[in-house]
């Protein structure tokens, strides 16, 4: 059985004060639960800028820490940019890769998602590959089609195997901060066509879907045979209506 994953994108948003205050209130529900009772892995992506302080905040506790983005290159004169090795250093496990906001507002193709896709690896975390359609894609029947383009680029570049020991997102770009949700059979035909894209060797990666997810929707969501928990993104910035969602994926 595949163990859920349910992942809080904070975004860009939050001071240090906030940050902290959000991740204490998440360690403390989390930890009136026994270890063994854990069936889901929380993974928090606070900004860079309290990356440190949230690993801080929750060490002990279970919880995970990730980063938003990261830089294709190992080191170098890229000034503002932040290596895979560095988000080690700071203590992160998991980092986001291809988020459409990436995608969209910075520019990054489906080669350059892919080079990050590796430069994580290579530095020893696991990446979540986000993948999802626009709203015209999808009124055009490109959904399938798109996504796995958009998978098959990673594919490509780092092979099956490194992509199916990673986690990939399914994100309708429609769907994200608009409170628009893909509808619990619309997002289970998307994880299925990635399921079968991936074929054997991906049976036990970790699909997961994202875009207005909220407590309200999680459980009908992560009910469906091939979506094994969510990627959050406004609802993970309130600690009982996020932590009401990781306890829909159990």
């Amino acid at each position: 059985m595949i163990k859920p994953l349910v992942a809080g994108n904070w975004k860009m948003h939050g001071n240090t004060e906030t940050a902290s205050h959000l991740a204490a209130q998440l360690v403390a529900q989390w930890s009136d639960r026994p270890v063994a009772e854990r069936s889901v892995e929380m993974v928090l992506f606070p900004p860079s800028v309290h990356l440190s302080l949230v690993k801080g905040a929750v060490a002990g506790s279970g919880i995970a820490v990730g980063a938003q983005n990261l830089s294709q290159h190992g080191s170098g004169a890229y000034t503002g940019e932040i290596s895979g090795d560095m988000l080690v250093d700071q203590g992160c496990d998991y980092v986001l890769v291809g988020h459409s906001e990436r995608r969209d507002l910075f520019g990054e193709s489906s080669a350059t998602v892919a080079e990050k896709f590796k430069a994580a690896q290579s530095s020893g975390l696991i990446p979540i590959l986000c993948v999802g359609e626009t709203l015209r894609q999808r009124q055009q029947e490109q959904t399938v089609a798109v996504v796995t383009a958009q998978i098959k680029a990673v594919i490509d570049c780092v092979g099956m195997h490194n992509v199916c020991r990673a986690v990939v997102a399914y994100e309708p770009v429609w769907a994200i901060g608009t409170g628009e949700t893909a509808s619990p059979e619309q997002a289970q035909q998307v994880h299925r066509a990635i399921r079968n894209q991936l074929g054997e060797v991906g049976l036990s990666t970790r699909l997961l879907y994202g875009g207005s997810v909220k407590a309200s929707n999680a459980a009908e969501l992560f009910g469906q045979p091939d979506i094994n928990g969510g990627l959050v993104g406004g609802a993970s910035l309130e600690a009982i209506e996020f932590f009401n969602i990781v306890k829909r994926a159990e």
